[in-house]
């Protein structure tokens, strides 16, 4: 009696390997006594592409709660954002709190 082939070479399986996508973090600044608020509605404007009104929407949210959610990106956009505005605020002497949460 014979014995079915077998075959001594390993068998290569195709393997899928799955893209998780990268962790998001949101940018949030935080309320002060000391900033101006054209001042922040600038900073959302010029760092975060918002239109006049939703930059004006996000300071008042600031504004009267604390803090306002500028956006939500991958680490390190948010880590650049922060770091934009937190030197730009600087520059123009405010106290403009930024800062980056992970979700």
């Amino acid at each position: 009696m014979t014995k079915p082939h077998q075959h001594d070479s390993p068998v290569l399986e195709a393997r899928r390997n799955k893209l998780a996508p990268p962790p998001l973090y949101t940018v949030v600044l935080l309320n002060d006594d000391f900033t101006p608020m054209d001042f922040v509605v600038h900073v959302l404007q010029k760092f975060f592409s918002m239109s006049r009104e939703q930059a004006t929407q996000i300071m008042l949210k600031v504004h009267l709660e604390g803090r306002g959610v500028c956006g939500t990106y991958p680490r390190d956009v948010a880590d650049t954002k922060v770091k934009q505005v937190s030197n730009f605020a600087r520059e123009n002497q405010h106290p403009l709190a930024c800062i980056m949460e992970g979700n």
